[in-house]
């Protein structure tokens, strides 16, 4: 089996956020990176070296990348050439708000809009811009009418740029966004408005450039996925624990290991929440009970119970 799990996170190494810090009654702490995925990483040891002391041989690897968080583009292949070496998958994710097990993540990827145009002064020759700052404009409106949540089509636009003075027409604007997808249908429906956004005016400006990057494959519920799970929740009922399922929007590793042929479930880490943001916690009570899921649940898959679930 294939234990995955990232040593990278979303915080600034020169911030003020860099102490694991325990609040009052022990039961929780904060800090950049402790319930993702620090807290995940503690217990996958944990768990091994519970199993090698009762002399359980699960036939584990441990794959370990540094670029998860920002879509694990140089690990890529090192994730899919590990899939397709293993029969199961488990991720290191922290587990859902509720505890609950994901085993159905959404599809994702980032598009850039560039909009080029032509510089001017505003008062001598603004009759012979273009203004690209505008071109954007128009294709953030056209953009704006393309989420559709109850179809599972989402579409986010953040970072802008535009311009240099307030003197001077601005001859290029960009914007990045970023999109989410349940299947393989929706992501080519999301390419395909992108790619429609391209265009040029008269004499070729205004003119708008779309690239994309869909890097995220969608990870629905499969008929492995299923049975792993199934088997992750009676793991957890034999040590009196609730183990809900739930959808997300978010992705991981987990989508990439399945789109290479892996059944996985992943997250199976600790309980925590402000993943990514300065106040970030994890429920230091569930290292034990997390601990003690997966170490059982390793033993269940080691001792071929994988293949009848």
């Amino acid at each position: 089996m294939l234990i995955a799990g990232h040593l990278d996170t979303v915080h600034d190494p020169a911030g003020d956020f860099q102490a694991l810090s325990i609040e009052p009654g022990g039961k929780r702490a904060t800090g950049p990176g402790c319930v993702d995925m620090k807290g995940g990483l503690v217990i996958a040891v944990a768990a091994l070296e519970a199993l090698e002391e009762a002399g359980i041989d699960c036939g584990w690897s441990v794959l370990l990348n540094s670029d998860e968080e920002t879509g694990s583009y140089h690990s890529n292949g090192a994730l899919v050439s590990a899939a397709k070496r293993h029969s199961v998958g488990l991720a290191l994710e922290p587990a859902l708000p509720g505890g609950e097990l994901a085993v159905e993540r959404m599809g994702a990827g980032q598009f850039c809009v560039r909009a080029h145009g032509r510089a001017a002064h505003v008062g001598r020759d603004f009759s012979s811009g273009i203004s690209a700052v505008t071109a954007l404009a128009e294709q953030l409106v056209q953009l704006a009418a393309i989420p559709d949540a109850e179809r599972g089509l989402i579409l986010s636009v953040g970072p802008l740029v535009g311009g240099q003075a307030t003197n001077a027409v601005p001859e290029f604007a960009a914007g990045w966004g970023n999109v989410r997808f349940v299947d393989q249908a929706g992501a080519e429906e999301l390419i395909e408005q992108l790619e429609a956004l391209a265009t040029e005016g008269e004499g070729g400006l205004p003119r708008i450039e779309v690239v994309w990057d869909f890097n995220r494959p969608a990870k629905p519920m499969t008929e492995g996925t299923e049975r792993l799970a199934l088997l992750a929740r009676a793991a957890a009922e034999s040590l009196g624990q609730e183990l809900p399922f739930a959808k997300t929007g978010g992705v991981c590793d987990g989508n990439q290991l399945q789109a290479a042929g892996l059944p996985t479930i992943d997250t199976v880490g600790v309980r925590g929440g402000g993943l990514h943001t300065l106040d970030e916690w994890i429920d230091l009570t569930s290292l034990v009970e997390r601990c003690q899921l997966l170490a059982v649940l390793l033993s269940r898959v080691a001792g071929r119970a994988w293949e009848g679930a």
